[in-house]
């Protein structure tokens, strides 16, 4: 179980990151939704024992990841946003590498597992190419795997389809499902279709703070009824935005296909309701965090 409680983090110049989260996670893939400079990687950080928090804590199976980072780290598996290798060590090399400091002593045990992980991240095939001939999505599915080293019980992965192709992102889904019944699996990421696609439960954070905390079929059932859609000129957007309160919006053949809101009915017999979406529910918190703040401002 990782347990976040009531973690805070302010920088030297003052701006709050984080602002009192506070989130448990049992076995499964919990989604973190947030747009870039909300505070994820911060949060990330904080969870493996890189960066301490200025209040609360983190733990998981009750051991403080700030006290005692080295035992935290003997179960963790982190993917960060971004990360080095070294250039001309090829992927095998640097894989076993990984692997004794991983723990992994047993040299059959250690090149069976570096041979499977090579295989499942689809890299067998260039697994004696120096890391520095590698493109930004190869080494992406490089961190994958050496994340996964150890069969850690924690992961933490830092939008990890960034860079990947359809078929490459397809296959690290799989992977991480596949693990999701042992591990606490913490996928931090921007994309709603990968929250959509792994994870039993999620919550958004948005300017340092949980905006909401649910599993995504009680996410959508918030919006249930509430939304239509309509497709509209672009330049008839701004007049529209006036009326209604537009959750949602995409060019479809140079049109916009919007999902709005209203708060009452008048007028609206002349629309058809709309099935909500995750990536509506989403992009309302962030539109409602927004006016609220706006507000506040005022």
């Amino acid at each position: 179980m990782l347990v976040i409680d009531g973690v805070g983090k302010s920088y030297a110049d003052g701006i709050q990151v984080l602002d009192d989260i506070r989130l448990e996670m049992a076995p499964g893939i919990f989604g973190l939704l947030g747009p870039n400079g909300a505070g994820k990687s911060t949060l990330m950080k904080v969870i493996v024992g890189l960066l301490a928090p200025d209040s609360g804590r983190a733990t998981f199976n009750g051991i403080d990841v700030t006290k005692d980072p080295y035992t935290v780290r003997k179960w963790l598996g982190y993917l960060p946003q971004d990360f080095g290798v070294y250039p001309d060590a090829t992927a095998r090399e640097l894989l076993e590498h990984l692997a004794v400091l991983k723990g992994l002593r047993d040299v059959r045990h250690r090149s069976k597992a570096v041979d499977r992980l090579l295989e499942e991240t689809n890299l067998t095939p260039m697994k004696h190419r120096k890391l520095g001939t590698y493109s930004g999505g190869m080494l992406q599915r490089f961190g994958i795997a050496q994340a996964l080293l150890g069969d850690p019980k924690l992961i933490v992965v830092d939008e990890p389809t960034a860079g990947l192709d359809p078929e490459e992102r397809y296959r690290l889904l799989n992977l991480l499902a596949g693990l999701r019944q042992k591990s606490v699996i913490l996928l931090s990421t921007h994309l709603v279709q990968d929250v959509e696609a792994l994870c039993s439960r999620m919550a958004i954070l948005a300017q340092g703070k949980i905006l909401s905390e649910d599993n995504p079929a009680d996410a959508l059932a918030k919006l249930r009824g509430r939304l239509y859609r309509t497709h509209i000129e672009p330049e008839e957007l701004v007049a529209f935005r006036s009326k209604y309160q537009v959750v949602s919006s995409r060019l479809v053949e140079g049109a916009l296909s919007l999902h709005f809101l209203s708060n009452n009915d008048e007028g609206l017999q002349t629309f058809e309701r709309a099935e909500p979406t995750l990536e509506d529910f989403y992009f309302f918190e962030l539109d409602t965090a927004r006016a609220a703040l706006a507000a506040k401002a005022k």
